[in-house]
């Protein structure tokens, strides 16, 4: 009962879709980049002659990829802090009755 009530008065339930949504997109760009890499030699310059991709998903731009990634992480970041802050405000809320 109480779990509805926080649904209703907060953003808690939408901040943590958008925490898992968050863990799938870095999960992609993470294994996108290690595929990328496993195609190469560690981090070494490729080879332009062939493209690091695969025919399917072309080739795979590790610094736009690593930019995804940072920004990624400063969403996730900023969404976890609102939602400890939810939280910390329905505490204190609860503790004042």
């Amino acid at each position: 009962m109480s779990f509805d009530l926080i649904g209703r008065v907060t953003q808690a339930e939408k901040l943590k879709q958008s925490l898992d949504i968050s863990t799938q997109r870095t999960r992609s760009i993470a294994d996108r980049v290690a595929r990328a890499t496993a195609l190469q030699q560690g981090f070494a310059l490729p080879d332009t002659s062939s493209g690091p991709g695969s025919n399917e998903t072309g080739p795979v731009d590790i610094e736009a990829e690593m930019v995804s990634l940072a920004d990624e992480q400063l969403r996730y970041e900023a969404a976890a802090r609102l939602l400890a802050k939810t939280y910390a405000s329905l505490r204190l809320a609860l503790k004042d009755r």
